[in-house]
């Protein structure tokens, strides 16, 4: 699919075909190995950001975060709507398929709602507080200066569904988060819905070294997705 096409299918995506769930802060440091000395300071970007709460929370430690999303050109009452609705679609589906997770941080399926209820009510609040903080982005072009942030976070889309996404989206949407990017980005998890590593990484890696990327895939503290263990740090060396 061209870009031209991409953004044609973009615009005319409805609120009804987005999924608005979201991650907690504390998910994103144990999926990302973060620590707080590292956001210090630092300017952050979560792409996309869907109704994750690490950009709100990320604040509190210093860090000058930002979040993009192509949910965020709807409005905010009606995202959380959709995105309470979503939890609970999206909890009823999983009693089908809970042994392909790992349950130890969350007990059970209604610890994990909870949890999912927390990001986006945290989320929600921040960007009713500060708008201009959550920007509405079609991948694989984003709004933002060259080397804009420090740091790019990404979860859960990349590699995840590349059932859905071709290997050229994958390499542009990367190119451009790096565009956009100072110093590192940082992909989570390296596996798709399957738990299978994803195919092209090999291809992926050695394009992005020959770029002067040092890559390295390395075991995250978090695992809820069986198999699902480990990120693609990519870090520009020049």
């Amino acid at each position: 699919m061209s870009k031209d096409e991409q953004k044609s299918r973009a615009a005319g995506l409805e609120l009804a075909q987005i999924i608005f769930i979201g991650r907690t802060f504390e998910e994103y440091m144990k999926m990302f190995n973060l620590t707080e000395e590292e956001m210090k300071g630092k300017s952050i970007l979560d792409c996309p950001g869907g109704a994750c709460s690490f950009s709100s929370r990320a604040r509190e430690y210093g860090a000058d975060s930002m979040a993009a999303d192509i949910a965020y050109e709807h409005e905010i009452d009606q995202l959380e709507v959709k995105g309470l609705q979503d939890i609970e679609h999206t909890m009823n589906q999983m009693e089908q398929v809970q042994d392909k997770y790992r349950w130890d941080d969350y007990g059970s399926i209604h610890g994990l709602k909870e949890e999912r209820r927390r990001a986006i009510t945290d989320c929600v609040a921040d960007m009713r507080r500060f708008p201009d903080r959550y920007v509405a982005s079609v991948l694989p072009d984003l709004p933002f200066a060259d080397e804009q942030f420090d740091l790019t976070l990404s979860a859960h889309f990349l590699f995840t569904y590349a059932d859905r996404l071709d290997a050229d989206f994958h390499l542009q949407t990367i190119l451009e988060l790096l565009r956009v990017t100072k110093r590192e980005l940082r992909i989570f998890p390296t596996a798709d819905l399957s738990g299978k590593r994803y195919e092209h990484m090999d291809e992926l890696k050695a394009i992005l070294e020959e770029r002067g990327c040092i890559i390295s895939e390395e075991k995250s503290s978090y695992e809820f997705q069986r198999g699902a263990h480990t990120m693609l740090r990519m870090v520009k060396s020049r």
